[in-house]
């Protein structure tokens, strides 16, 4: 992969892993974001990457909502203290889910559908991965 081409859509392959996991369970999608300075929309339309971003969140969130979601947690990366010092990222947040079939829904969703073409143009790179929310230990790494 070249360094100007990133990860934006789920291949089919990972989308089916992701149904192949519990479908009735509440899950977490950890979200990395790296923008684009000037969006790529196919029909030439001009627009940042950030303002493209908000469009998607502007237009997808009345799903995101009406399935259960809600952003669990947002930062800003400010240094990748481990980890390759090439790899940055805009915008880094934690979307919950009270099922992950509500994630399916959402993909499925027209609305989201449609909405999801300013993602597509604002986004130069990301990483999504899911997990399964844990009750969180007193020490790194361990559960309560």
């Amino acid at each position: 992969m070249s360094e100007t081409t990133g990860h934006i859509d789920p291949t089919k392959e990972r989308f089916a892993a992701f149904r192949d996991l519990p479908t009735d369970e509440p899950i977490h999608m950890l979200n990395l974001v790296r923008l684009r300075q000037s969006a790529a929309y196919p029909d030439g339309r001009q627009a940042t990457g950030l303002e493209a971003y908000r469009a998607y969140g502007r237009e997808s969130g009345p799903v995101f909502r009406r399935l259960g979601g809600r952003q669990h947690w947002i930062g800003r990366p400010d240094l990748v203290l481990i980890g390759p010092e090439t790899e940055r990222w805009d915008i880094a947040f934690i979307a919950e889910y009270p099922t992950g079939q509500a994630f399916i829904d959402m993909l499925r969703d027209p609305a989201y559908r449609e909405a999801v073409k300013h993602r597509q143009a604002a986004v130069e790179d990301s990483r999504l991965i899911r997990m399964k929310p844990l009750k969180a230990g007193e020490i790194f790494g361990e559960e309560a």
